[in-house]
């Protein structure tokens, strides 16, 4: 959430971005009619808990000079004040909640550079990678591919858990694995540390890192716990700092991890419906920096070269795009998207998003920087970027490099991974 002294002494900047964002200012309103009303009550309350002690003081005095009728009175005016006190305290607290409550849902402050449009129509082109493919036979859908090849199994699946879910078999699974190990080893070589988070969150630690309010309808809970399956790997990995001041020298912290991701997406009918492009459960290796703000945007274009490194080296074609302003979510300040070229659907398909989300979330969780103990330290920026979405990745490859046959050409850089072989081979079962 933005900062609270942005809405103070900055509202005209909120109120600008929600003019590109073509939202009203309701909100922003509220928000700011809630602090004033905060902080009358805040100041209501001091004032009664002054003269609370002011009149206890008079406790002693009257008590000493043996006027017991004037030491119960004030005794009586104590506990009255303390009444008040405590019914003040509950207004001041609920004035509180509430202006939080509507801040949460204010979006980021966008990036300048940030191009202007309705949704995603209005995203731009960065840049276009790799050769398109070319085939003199008509390209499969992934569809067909793992149907043919038996690599994924998605009736039995169904029948022990749902739609969506999938077993993946043979040297498909083999190409995943192998796709993780790669990803996590190329990160790790341009300084991140490794990282496997745990797969569930408390509610507190997720209202830090989302809006809770619009992605709890995608999110799996886990009750009577109150546990959240994590949707991302970003979410532990960023909320890992959470109400911590971390020493300025171990900035920037950068971390590569790898987990399960759970999500209840929902599709268009047809061929998201299918396969494993879209689906509940899947894996993805994760780029994650905790950085100053006078760094993260250097960093934020370091987080998309490194992706558009390790995909031009999968040997992949795909462009980078601009996200625009209607397409654009609460959390990021500005976004990137890598689209891979699928030739079966004959489009480019989202595999990776990168995003600078500046002190949105380490406002929400307390994330500072400086010496730890100290008060009034400043926000670090969070930043983070897809590396690899497996089943997104698998969809790319095998419909990019796949032969006449209906097998599938291995990509070079991962055949170390899988004993050399070049050729992703059918399931036999």
């Amino acid at each position: 959430m933005l900062d609270m002294h942005v809405f103070r002494e900055e509202a005209e900047k909120i109120r600008a971005d929600h003019d590109r964002r073509g939202l009203p200012y309701d909100n922003i309103e509220k928000v700011i009619e809630l602090d004033t009303k905060w902080k009358i009550a805040l100041r209501e309350t001091d004032e009664l808990r002054r003269k609370k002690n002011e009149a206890a003081r008079g406790i002693g005095a009257a008590k000493k000079s043996g006027n017991d009728a004037e030491a119960q009175r004030i005794l009586s005016e104590v506990a009255n004040l303390g009444a008040q006190i405590s019914e003040m305290e509950s207004v001041t607290d609920a004035f509180l909640k509430q202006r939080d409550s509507v801040r949460m849902s204010i979006p980021n402050l966008l990036h300048p550079d940030v191009p202007s449009g309705a949704d995603e129509s209005g995203n731009t082109k960065h840049s276009l990678h790799g050769k398109k493919p070319s085939f003199d036979f008509e390209p499969k859908t992934h569809n067909e591919l793992i149907e043919e090849n038996k690599w994924v199994d998605l009736e039995r699946a169904a029948k022990i858990t749902g739609s969506r879910f999938y077993f993946l078999k043979g040297d498909l699974a083999r190409l995943e694995m192998a796709l993780q190990a790669y990803a996590v080893d190329f990160i790790q070589e341009r300084g991140f540390t490794f990282v496997q988070p745990p797969v569930m969150m408390n509610r507190t630690a997720y209202e830090g890192v989302t809006d809770l309010s619009d992605f709890e309808t995608v999110m799996y809970g886990i009750n009577p716990d109150g546990y959240y399956m994590i949707a991302t790997s970003e979410h532990p990995l960023t909320a890992m700092y959470m109400q911590e001041t971390v020493p300025e020298e171990l900035l920037p912290i950068k971390i590569v991890g790898v987990s399960p991701c759970f999500r209840r997406e929902v599709g268009a009918h047809g061929q998201s419906d299918r396969g494993i492009w879209r689906v509940h459960q899947f894996t993805k290796v994760e780029q994650i920096i905790i950085a100053t703000p006078e760094t993260s945007w250097e960093l934020h274009e370091e987080l998309l070269q490194n992706c558009i490194d390790l995909w031009d080296a999968l040997g992949l074609h795909y462009e980078v795009v601009n996200i625009c302003t209607g397409d654009m979510g609460t959390v990021a300040a500005r976004k990137y998207d890598l689209e891979a070229w699928l030739p079966g659907a004959k489009a480019f398909k989202e595999i990776v998003s990168c995003s600078n989300c500046t002190d949105y979330q380490a406002n929400r969780l307390d994330i500072r920087y400086g010496t730890p103990g100290h008060p009034n330290q400043p926000t670090v920026h969070t930043l983070n970027s897809t590396a690899v979405a497996t089943s997104r990745a698998l969809v790319a490859i095998i419909e990019q490099n796949q032969l006449e046959d209906g097998r599938v050409q291995i990509p070079a850089v991962l055949r170390p991974y899988m004993q050399g072989q070049e050729v992703l081979e059918p399931c036999s079962w």
